[in-house]
């Protein structure tokens, strides 16, 4: 009986070789005897010693490999492929195959910078019916909302959950001919330039209600929450600036050093690593930030006719009702008294342990990656300011922002996720923002659960993420006394609850000011009042305007102990916060609490 032929694609230049043979080794090391692998590297520019190596070392009964020049077939369309960035135009030689290969009615594509943890026989067996592909879900489009707008807006996909990424590729050859697809891709080559994902973004626009999304254990990227178990993974792909060639502590990096390890081109791909320069690896992380800013720009050229009238027509607009049960929520909290309790309930939280955290970012390439998330954090906090999502009316007090010359715990009223992006922009405008980092304080499950940009906000710009373990809690305060120490400052939201919109100041915790006084830095009160602006935000109610209000700093005295200190800032803090909330409302603080004020009183002593 005839063994069943499993045609599998890769298109590489001489630079991807030593990563070729690693995803060729890794799939030769899970393949099976009962299956011919005919592997077809397409190419135009590989030199004959790397074809002979990788044939010599990889060709067997089973496995069948030949190098496909495409220089005269391709000639004619070189020109009109765009790419950025490391990007070649390789990438887009996948799209030629249905028609190079009129023999096959069905093949695999990867990328070369993969390893196969599963026989790839699996991949090609499953059905695909009369679906053009079948592909995994692009794990950065679902990741980062600038990205699920560009692909929803831009590509044309009518839900970003269904955009896939091309890296591998179940290629339903036999429809792709019928469909007529080189035809179609050729001309919005004609037509349409995507900026962002090239080839990719043809491939999903042209593809469009006509994949099978397969699981996204044949397309795993690094850069999740959790490192997923050998027995979840069939395929892994180092994608965008993942790749542990350039960086260390890549996740899964230790299956691809396995299989390099037995590859030919080991000794190269040790030089390319130690080689590799931090100004290099620096450039590859403002990739993935320029990236985003492109996706942004993209998006705002294009009209979103999604949008109805009625959204359209402020006035028409029907408030949101889970706004209206957050306000009814924080309602009933107030006359109960609960004002240390959140209003919107958080997602389950998964325990943030002492080993998966480094608060202070020692190695390079959370260094690296923490500069990136700050720049791209940057630009989301340009489009937000630029497109009225976040409304600053005036910042009142600068100059005591300037004025600390030591370390600072910056403490602020919570009643809006986007407030941190509020005093975020302060700080930038400050002298100190020059020579100062300053850190912001967030909970566990905002870093060990929260989804999309903001998830990835949480994890790697300056954030301190506190935590329920008490060895994690240990370093979180070696962290913060070295920060403080270092002359940085850190953000506390010392009323330790979040309020949708809510005005008043609640009663404060300790936190923020046992820290100060332990290290002896002063407290720099800044609280944030609001008014109605004349835009309309999506769940009906007025978007916010703000005045930041930032008061002069707050130092303990020498003569107090840490307890007294921590007592007095926090008395002083609040006060400041009540009178400038009187002042600015022209209403005096009062609860619906009963007995409201002596329990306010109480809580601040």
């Amino acid at each position: 009986m005839d063994k069943q032929n499993i045609p599998v694609f890769f298109a590489v230049d001489d630079g991807y070789m030593p990563f070729l043979a690693v995803v060729i080794q890794s799939l030769i090391d899970n393949s099976s005897k009962d299956y011919i692998y005919d592997l077809k590297i397409l190419y135009t520019k590989i030199s004959d010693e790397n074809q002979s190596r990788i044939k010599n070392k990889y060709e067997s009964d089973n496995v069948k490999i030949e190098f496909v020049d495409l220089n005269n077939y391709l000639e004619k369309f070189f020109d009109k492929f765009y790419t950025r960035d490391y990007y070649s135009k390789t990438t887009y030689y996948r799209l030629f195959i249905p028609d190079l290969y009129p023999e096959f009615d069905k093949a695999i594509y990867l990328d070369s910078d993969m390893a196969v943890l599963t026989d790839v026989a699996n991949l090609y067996n499953i059905d695909l019916g009369n679906n053009l592909v079948g592909a995994s879900t692009d794990g950065a489009v679902q990741a980062i909302p600038p990205f699920q707008e560009y692909v929803e807006k831009v590509v044309g996909m009518a839900d970003s959950k269904s955009y896939f990424n091309a890296g591998m590729l179940l290629m339903n050859l036999d429809e792709l001919r019928k469909f007529k697809f080189q035809e179609k891709f050729l001309y919005l080559l004609e037509t349409v330039k995507f900026a962002v994902a090239q080839d990719q973004d043809y491939l999903n626009r042209i593809c469009k209600g006509r994949t099978l999304i397969l699981p996204g254990s044949w397309n795993t990227m690094p850069g999740g929450l959790v490192e997923e178990s050998k027995d979840n993974l069939n395929i892994i792909h180092y994608n965008l600036s993942y790749k542990p060639w350039h960086f260390d502590n890549i996740m899964y990096q230790d299956y691809f050093w396995y299989y390099a390890k037995k590859t030919d081109y080991y000794d190269e791909i040790l030089k390319i690593k130690n080689e590799y320069t931090d100004e290099q690896r620096n450039n590859d992380l403002l990739a993935g930030e320029r990236l985003i800013e492109l996706a942004i720009k993209e998006a705002e050229c294009v009209g979103d006719d999604r949008i109805s009238k009625k959204q359209e027509i402020a006035d028409d607009i029907e408030k949101s009702k889970d706004r209206l049960e957050i306000l009814k929520k924080i309602e009933e909290l107030e006359k109960q008294g609960k004002f240390d309790s959140d209003a919107e309930e958080d997602p389950p939280t998964r325990p943030l342990m002492a080993k998966s955290i480094d608060y202070l970012r020692k190695g390079s390439y959370k260094k690296l990656k923490t500069a990136l998330a700050n720049r791209v954090g940057k630009g989301y906090l340009n489009s937000l300011l630029r497109n009225d999502k976040l409304l600053i009316k005036e910042i009142k007090g600068l100059e005591y922002l300037d004025k600390v010359t030591t370390g600072a715990v910056v403490t602020c009223n919570h009643f809006n996720p986007y407030d941190c992006f509020a005093i975020e922009s302060t700080y930038r405008k400050s002298e100190n923002a020059k020579s100062k980092k300053l850190y912001k304080v967030i909970r566990e499950g905002n870093y060990t659960n929260f989804p999309g940009l903001y998830g990835f906000f949480f994890r790697n710009c300056d954030t301190l993420p506190l935590s329920s373990s008490n060895r994690t809690m240990i370093k979180f305060l070696k962290a913060v006394d070295t920060i403080l120490q270092k002359g940085d400052f850190i953000l506390m939201y010392p009323e330790q609850s979040l309020w949708w919109n809510y005005k008043k100041p609640k009663p404060l915790k300790n936190g923020a000011f046992k820290l100060a006084a332990r290290n002896h830095v002063p407290i720099i009160p800044i609280f944030i009042t609001m008014e109605d602006s004349d835009i309309i935000g999506n769940d009906g109610f007025p978007v916010q305007q703000y005045t930041i209000n930032i008061s002069e700093p707050i130092y303990p005295e020498d003569t107090l102990s840490e307890g007294l200190n921590a007592k007095a800032l926090k008395e002083k803090n609040f006060q400041i916060w009540k009178n400038i909330y009187e002042e600015f409302y022209k209403i005096p603080l009062e609860y619906t609490t009963e007995n409201a004020i002596v329990e306010v009183i109480n809580e601040n002593k």
